[in-house]
């Protein structure tokens, strides 16, 4: 018998934001295993989490689809679980395949805070033509990082009205794409979609990771090192951010939505 949580990330109520399956494993089952979890899960990220030591846990994140490098809201889920449903207190260390460690801890305003790594995006030579037609409106500026194309739109209506179109979108994989335009109030510095249908699915209702990204850009461009965004997915969520030297702090709150066994 195995437990397992689902936790809304980025947001303070249920049903918005972006759903995360938490499960604590001894030892890590077969990659194939936890894919079927995953994808009997169906949700955009399962988390999977081996203790370590003290406050210390390797994290794996598998998609319906396939494992993935690095997912903000799963680790966000994670760390609610440990401090609220097992009772942990101080910074917790998240051990990575890919990404290093990555720290976490209680913020004000109930946020958790997590400290990534800054993944700022490149000119690239070249658009892709898959790009230009999976997205029903041209950027005006495409640059791109180790995760994803960001295509840059001017304002947040072109951001919120773009379709796309999966089959060009599955050829640019590995990467997947974010729709971003600075903010169009006071209330949100920027906003952004994310799309992955070569690793995911269509939309991803709330994506931290891509933040790691978008948090520096924008920083740059708006020329402010603490900022508010909205991802506008139909659940939409709201991420903090400060960038730092060599960090970024991505932070948000969550709430816990079931907690379950799993009777394989």
């Amino acid at each position: 018998m195995t437990t397992q949580w689902i936790v809304d990330a980025f947001t303070t109520q249920p049903f918005k934001g972006n759903s995360a399956a938490v499960i604590l494993v001894e030892e890590y089952p077969d990659d194939e295993w936890m894919l079927n979890v995953a994808a009997e899960n169906n949700l955009s990220e399962t988390a999977y989490l081996k203790r370590l030591d003290h406050n210390h846990y390797y994290i794996r994140w598998f998609s319906p689809i396939t494992e993935i490098d690095f997912c903000g809201h799963a680790t966000l889920a994670s760390a609610f679980v440990l401090f609220n449903e097992l009772s942990h207190t101080g910074e917790i260390r998240f051990s990575t395949n890919d990404v290093g460690d990555l720290t976490v801890v209680q913020g004000a305003c109930e946020r958790i805070e997590m400290t990534f790594p800054i993944l700022m995006p490149c000119e690239i030579d070249e658009v892709p033509e898959a790009l230009v037609r999976g997205l029903s409106i041209e950027p005006s500026k495409v640059l791109r990082s180790k995760q994803a194309y960001f295509a840059i739109y001017e304002s947040k209506q072109q951001v919120v009205s773009l379709a796309t179109q999966n089959e060009p979108l599955k050829t640019l994989a590995p990467y997947d794409v974010v729709a971003t335009a600075p903010g169009s109030d006071d209330q949100y510095d920027f906003v952004s979609r994310y799309f992955w249908p070569a690793n995911g699915g269509d939309e991803d209702p709330v994506t931290g990771s891509i933040h790691a990204g978008l948090m520096p850009y924008w920083a740059e461009r708006l020329g402010k090192s603490k900022l508010t965004a909205l991802q506008a997915s139909k659940r939409s969520g709201i991420l903090y951010g400060e960038v730092l030297h060599d960090s970024v702090c991505i932070s948000g709150n969550a709430v816990l939505f079931a907690k379950s066994t799993l009777n394989v």
